[in-house]
């Protein structure tokens, strides 16, 4: 059943301030069409940029064009100014992390170059609600080995979106994205995870990259996550450099992160950070296989 998110924000916050405990809060159907609408507006910012990487190019150009893009849709980049506790605020509206650089890398006028890969996160705030998304993607031609590392880190956010039906438990999401990480020896980053999502950023529950299924707190309908492999082509540890944001792999090897927002739906997951294209695509796709 389709819950009403604002109620159950306000739930929420009294089980956490007397239980300790955050909820998870489930959307209603018209939170759920929000979600829709702010998904498509940063898939195609992703998608935007994924056409601009080429040598040459530099993640502060990148940045400028994907802060565009949010503000002439009416919406607002939901990284400027993110300060957790603690931190200083976070000054750009993407995370540009390239090759060891693991997530929430600062923008820069280096320019990209020829055997690079670099991972782009960004996330909108419209109409009340937050879509974020990510991916990694090769900067010209780059090795088989880093081919594989990207590749193998999308298939992992794909079987870990697989596991979001009503009744299973997040900890199966986690233990889809690690065995399957684990056939290839990648590092999984611990450090950082993926996490709910609705009308704030990061939301209960926290989504371990690894973990044991069968575990954690029951999926149900409504739930809306953000789920983000992030795997090194080495050890998982991790450090944070001196701008106290970029994380970097601690032996300096190359990392990758995809990310998508999704929701639970009676029948399973919907992915919603797609573009319109994207999904008239994969509705196709399911018809022609059905039709086989």
């Amino acid at each position: 059943m389709y819950g009403d998110s604002r109620i159950s924000g306000f739930v929420s916050n009294i089980c956490r301030l007397f239980l300790g405990k955050r909820m998870i809060i489930a959307k209603s159907r018209k939170d759920l069409d929000r979600m829709r609408e702010v998904g498509e507006l940063i898939a195609e910012v992703r998608e935007t940029l994924r056409k601009m990487i080429v040598p040459g190019i530099t993640t502060l150009e990148l940045n400028a064009v994907a802060e565009k893009i949010m503000r002439d849709a009416g919406s607002t980049p939901s990284f400027i100014g993110y300060k957790p506790h603690g931190m200083i605020p976070f000054p750009f509206a993407i995370c540009a992390s390239v090759n060891e650089a693991v997530v929430h890398g600062f923008s820069n006028n280096v320019p990209l170059k020829e055997g690079d890969i670099i991972s782009l996160d960004m996330a909108t705030s419209y109409q009340g609600f937050v879509g974020d998304t990510a991916f990694t993607a090769a900067v010209g031609e780059v090795s088989d080995e880093l081919k594989q590392l990207i590749r193998v880190t999308g298939e992992c956010l794909d079987l870990g979106i697989a596991q979001c039906h009503p009744n299973k438990r997040v900890g199966d999401i986690s233990w889809a994205i690690q065995q399957h990480a684990d056939k290839f020896g990648y590092g999984i980053v611990r450090d950082y995870t993926g996490h709910g999502i609705g009308r704030t950023m990061h939301e209960a529950p926290q989504i371990a990259n690894y973990g044991r299924a069968g575990t954690k707190e029951k999926i149900r309908v409504g739930y809306c996550f953000a789920i983000e492999p992030m795997l090194n082509l080495g050890t998982h540890e991790t450090k944070t450099l001196a701008d106290k944001w970029t994380v970097i792999t601690a032996d300096r090897k190359p990392s990758a992160h995809c990310e998508h927002t999704i929701a639970v739906t009676e029948s399973g997951p919907e992915i919603l950070t797609l573009t319109k294209e994207q999904k008239a695509q994969m509705k196709q796709a399911k018809s022609e296989t059905v039709a086989a």
